[in-house]
């Protein structure tokens, strides 16, 4: 257990059809959401059990009240190594200045086609200037940036070559992601183009692909494409090929210890913390509850006592 995603919020200012509906999303009561004071102390007891790397998710991050204040307070946790945000892009360019400034390692956009039509067709609102706006700014600054697309068969396949193509003068590791049955209501039929799929395409379009030596515990594999300066990954994560060396756990926005994507919660945090629980007491149940890790995506699947029908912004993304 060396890396946590933190989700802040369920909230969003997009409506990606792939992972809420388009109205009536319903989002918990923010009096349930866990508050800044008990996410910098759960994050003090994960790091005190070994994650060395924190990822802000949502949700989308930004639309939070005070991150600011958060951020630098996280920053300063003792062990901590790394902080990552995931954003939509949709209103984080104006942040980018303040989070090189605190230290923040990382961004990772969510960004599902180069078209901007498509991009409004996908995500139901116009953010697409706002979203390239983010984009350069991530790079003007000099931090490091990955691009997350997650590839529908029949929404933007016509987008992967495009993508792609973005790291060959932008130092950028654009990463597709297989699409996955999260979206809010799920009666979404999923036509799957997996992680085959999309190499394959690659290869067909694009110069010889070099693949790279992954860190372990790594959810993408990577490639080099010829002459170009950032890399491509792919995600195989509804194929679920990564999980054998997984080192990751998820705090949903509630409080919620989710071992694995596909699971449904393992540990109501929120609930240890508002009953006067000690760290010790958190950290007892934390080792337990992971200590029952399946062993990959699909065991936590058939565990489940409902299907998925929840949306990946209820999760931490």
């Amino acid at each position: 257990m060396e890396y946590m995603r933190l989700a802040v919020t369920d909230r969003c200012n997009l409506r990606c059809f792939y992972c809420m509906p388009h109205y009536g999303a319903e989002f918990v009561p923010r009096k349930e959401l866990l508050t800044y004071e008990e996410m910098l102390r759960l994050t003090r007891i994960m790091v005190g059990l070994g994650v060395n790397k924190v990822r802000i998710t949502g949700g989308e991050p930004f639309v939070r009240k005070n991150m600011y204040g958060f951020l630098k307070r996280l920053a300063k946790i003792e062990g901590l190594e790394q902080i990552s945000i995931t954003t939509n892009g949709a209103v984080a360019n104006r942040h980018i200045p303040f989070l090189k400034e605190i230290g923040i390692h990382s961004i990772n956009l969510s960004l599902d086609t180069l078209d901007k039509q498509r991009f409004e067709a996908i995500t139901r609102r116009d953010f697409f200037d706002q979203a390239m706006s983010t984009y350069r700014a991530v790079l003007d600054a000099g931090m490091n940036l990955k691009v997350n697309m997650v590839v529908m068969a029949d929404r933007n396949r016509e987008d992967i070559v495009p993508m792609a193509m973005l790291t060959r003068h932008d130092n950028v590791n654009v990463r597709f992601i297989e699409e996955m049955p999260f979206n809010g209501e799920g009666a979404r039929d999923i036509k799957i183009m997996n992680h085959i799929d999309i190499l394959n395409h690659l290869k067909e379009h694009l110069p010889a692909l070099t693949r790279l030596e992954d860190p372990k515990g790594n959810t993408s594999a990577n490639y080099k494409i010829a002459g170009h300066k950032g890399t491509v990954g792919i995600i195989a994560a509804y194929s679920r090929t990564f999980c054998n060396d997984c080192n990751r756990i998820r705090i949903t926005a509630t409080g919620q210890l989710i071992n694995c994507l596909y699971d449904e919660g393992v540990l109501n945090l929120k609930r240890m913390l508002s009953d006067g629980s000690s760290d010790q007491m958190i950290i007892e149940a934390i080792q337990l509850a992971y200590g029952k890790k399946y062993k990959d995506g699909f065991e936590a699947e058939k565990h489940r006592t409902n299907t998925i029908s929840e949306s990946m912004s209820s999760i931490g993304g």
